[in-house]
């Protein structure tokens, strides 16, 4: 008799928990399957990027906006939002991590990354173009996106020179450290496709490189107000930003893309 009553606990016991199982599972399903689905659903950005703006654009979308991209990663996979936009190197950093989300097949949007300068600052515009043009003819920043993304990942550093005068003194580079891998904390040290980047612009041009982190909607702002002499936070070129600040050649070609759950 008292092992009837210990089967039948085990079998109620058994039966509540795929309850709250099935229950917790189809809560958290994934409702996004095409760029189509985003209509009317709850999308979630980092604030000011151009994945904000073009979930703006979405019919019937309610847009949550975050401080940093992986607090809309995080909601995601809690179902608070029901897809995430992003860039596609970001993107990877957190599908790479989190096995319960996926990037969505169709891209969302293709975008170009280049440095932010003050209005009128020309010449130093020109400059930073003609080491860009420099480092990628010899090959410095394909060593350096092939770091950070494909096969060759972690095979090439960026080792910033230590011989040379930085006679032309400081460059400060306003960023967001919380867009992986172009600029992301490690410990108390910010490191990033980005970062290598510009250590490799600095060397070529003979200026020390000073890093602020700010908030990604202040990076523009800081250029712009002389606090900080470039932006660079994966900052894709456009048209309200062009209102604000110069924009050097671009320097990575990428994609928007949707993090949807698995």
């Amino acid at each position: 008799m008292k092992m009837m009553k210990k089967l039948a606990v085990c079998f109620a016991a058994a039966a509540m928990t795929s309850l709250l199982l099935t229950g917790c599972g189809s809560k958290l399903k994934n409702t996004v399957h095409s760029i189509a689905d985003l209509n009317g659903k709850t999308i979630g950005v980092q604030l000011g990027t151009t994945g904000d703006t073009l979930a703006g654009d979405i019919e019937n979308a309610t847009v949550e906006r975050y401080n940093k991209a992986a607090d809309g990663v995080q909601a995601l996979k809690q179902g608070k939002v029901d897809a995430v936009i992003v860039d596609l190197e970001t993107a990877k950093s957190f599908t790479d991590v989190n096995a319960d989300i996926e990037i969505l097949g169709e891209e969302f949007a293709d975008e170009e990354y280049a440095i932010a300068v003050k209005l009128g600052n020309t010449a130093l515009q020109q400059e930073l173009n003609e080491a860009l043009e420099a480092l990628t003819n010899d090959g410095t920043l394909q060593r350096i996106k092939e770091n950070y993304e494909g096969d060759k990942k972690g095979q090439y550093p960026y080792v910033v020179r230590q011989d040379l005068s930085r006679s032309k003194g400081k460059l400060v580079m306003a960023t967001n450290a919380e867009f992986p891998p172009y600029e992301e904390r490690q410990g108390n040290e910010i490191v990033g496709f980005d970062v290598d980047m510009m250590h490799a612009v600095c060397d070529y041009l003979n200026y020390d490189l000073l890093i602020e982190d700010m908030a990604f909607d202040a990076v523009i702002t800081a250029v712009a107000s002389d606090k900080a002499d470039v932006g660079v936070a994966g900052l894709s070129v456009t048209p309200d930003r062009e209102k604000n600040v110069l924009f050097t050649n671009n320097y990575a070609v990428t994609h928007q893309v949707v993090i949807v759950r698995k």
